[in-house]
């Protein structure tokens, strides 16, 4: 019966992948973070053994299948205690923009690194001034000959400094309105007027944030990724394979958690009988696994929805996807932390660090209030207050 929610092939996925992360598991993350050094070693073996890329094009180095086998990739990783970031950004974001749209120069020359983990590409949209409001994004492409001058700032981009180019999105005039249309540019890590500063941050994570400064870039003509009128199409295709990739982190952290609490609810004894008999720490933890498998079946609606072509059942159904995971991450981690009592804030269990962490998935990419607003309008049909 498995079967009909989830096949064989994406079974043993998840067993091998689980296995991976098992191998490496939260110590080797917590040292990567202490060091001060992302997760290479893990980052690089993914890659070897075909997972990083699981999703991209067989002919440029993939396994030619989709976002549903890459997000069980990050949530088998992230149950382990291994979770990679990245892999939201590189090839999920960039890489599914680049094989769906980009050039076949463009494809030959990032997707083979990217499927392998040898190469990495961040994603930069967010901007000071525009908030969740993508249509006030203010980073301008204006053209200089055959060449674009790019220029303005984002921040909160991950992983810029391991990325050996950032996918910026820009905007340009539209020579019949001349209105501004977004456009996506591949900006190398060295180009000149491209600088980035590491915004500090109370989360703890191996992959860091930056701010961008984009100072009259000069980028060639073949820097646009895909058709200059056509980039808001392109832009939802990278930004509904993050909301599935993001709820597929959060499940993961919250797998994780609820396993290391229902591991010490079996064995801690107290009045000679583990706390886990007792309702009122088993009922909790059951309501938190709940929670968390109802938000992986909206996912892998959302995963499976996106793999067909369908980009607007995909649009719903990530956004409820990443809703329901953000929610059901906070709770599992807060549960998890209150069953351990005293011992879900030591360094030893390594709980704690997760609350703020599981934040992260109710806040990023998208607010939930923003993915409420997404849903009672477009699903529901209500008005909109702005």
């Amino acid at each position: 019966m498995t079967t009909l929610i989830e096949s064989e092939e994406h079974q043993s996925l998840r067993k091998a992948v689980s296995a991976l992360g098992k191998r490496y598991g939260r110590d080797y993350i917590t040292r990567a973070i202490t060091e001060g050094r992302h997760p290479t070693e893990l980052w690089l073996e993914a890659g070897k053994l075909g997972y990083l890329g699981v999703n991209l094009p067989e002919e440029y180095g993939g396994g030619g299948g989709g976002i549903a086998e890459l997000s069980i990739v990050l949530e088998e990783l992230g149950t382990a205690g291994a979770p990679l970031l990245m892999l939201i950004v590189s090839p999920a974001i960039c890489g599914t923009v680049i094989a769906r749209f980009g050039t076949e120069d463009q494809k030959r020359t990032w997707l083979p690194g990217i499927a392998d983990g040898t190469r990495t590409m961040a994603f930069g949209i967010t901007e000071p001034d525009a908030g969740s409001n993508s249509h006030r994004i203010t980073t301008t492409a204006r053209r200089d000959g055959d060449d674009w001058l790019l220029t303005g700032r984002k921040v909160f981009v991950s992983g810029v400094d391991q990325a050996d180019a950032t996918l910026i999105v820009g905007r340009t005039e539209d020579a019949r309105t001349g209105r501004l249309k977004p456009c996506l540019f591949i900006v190398p890590r060295d180009a000149d007027g491209f600088t980035r500063n590491k915004i500090d941050m109370e989360v703890n994570a191996a992959e860091k944030q930056f701010e961008l400064v984009l100072d009259d870039v000069r980028l060639p003509a073949d820097a646009l990724v895909g058709d200059e009128d056509t980039g808001l199409l392109q832009l939802f295709a990278g930004l509904n394979p993050e909301r599935i990739m993001t709820a597929a982190f959060a499940i993961g952290m919250g797998r994780y958690a609820l396993g290391r609490a229902v591991e010490y609810a079996r064995e801690r004894t107290v009045w000679n009988v583990p706390i886990g008999a007792h309702q009122a720490i088993a009922h909790p933890l059951a309501q938190a696994h709940i929670d968390l498998e109802l938000a992986k079946l909206m996912m892998l609606k959302a995963a499976l929805l996106y793999d067909a072509g369908d980009d607007i059942g995909a649009g719903e159904a990530a956004n409820m996807a990443k809703y329901a995971a953000g929610e059901a991450c906070v709770k599992a981690v807060d549960q998890a932390v209150h069953t351990l009592g005293g011992n879900g804030l030591t360094r030893e269990f390594g709980l704690a660090s997760l609350i703020t962490g599981a934040r992260v998935a109710r806040i990023a990419p998208v607010s939930r209030e923003m993915i409420l607003n997404y849903i009672s309008h477009q699903t529901l049909g209500l008005p909109k207050s702005y």
